[in-house]
């Protein structure tokens, strides 16, 4: 067996017990995000939110994956952004073969 698979066995038992954990307290813990989002939101003076609030979706995404959920049944994330990305993307390298120098 490899390290990774000696790893692998011995937190089997620990991410078991943290989606138990997860299912029981999901409430109280997406409740915590919120609140945390929204002490963030202020004390930033709402500069930075449509990061906090993609983090709180994804940290809400993350505690769902956790809790084994999926499909309609799913929470669905918080307050959204308006669309658009909310950090510069790059553009998509050209197809074909690089210009002959």
């Amino acid at each position: 067996m490899g390290l990774l698979d000696n790893m692998k066995a011995k937190l089997g038992p620990a991410k078991d017990k943290v989606s138990d954990l997860a299912r029981q307290h999901g409430d109280k813990v997406q409740h915590g995000i919120d609140r945390a989002a929204k002490a963030v939101d202020e004390r930033t003076k709402h500069k930075y939110s449509d990061r906090i609030q993609a983090g709180t979706g994804k940290a809400k995404g993350a505690m769902d994956r956790l809790t084994h959920k999926s499909g309609p049944e799913a929470a669905p994330p918080g307050p959204t952004a308006p669309a658009g990305p909310t950090t510069p993307t790059r553009p998509a390298p050209p197809e074909g073969p690089p210009p002959a120098s």
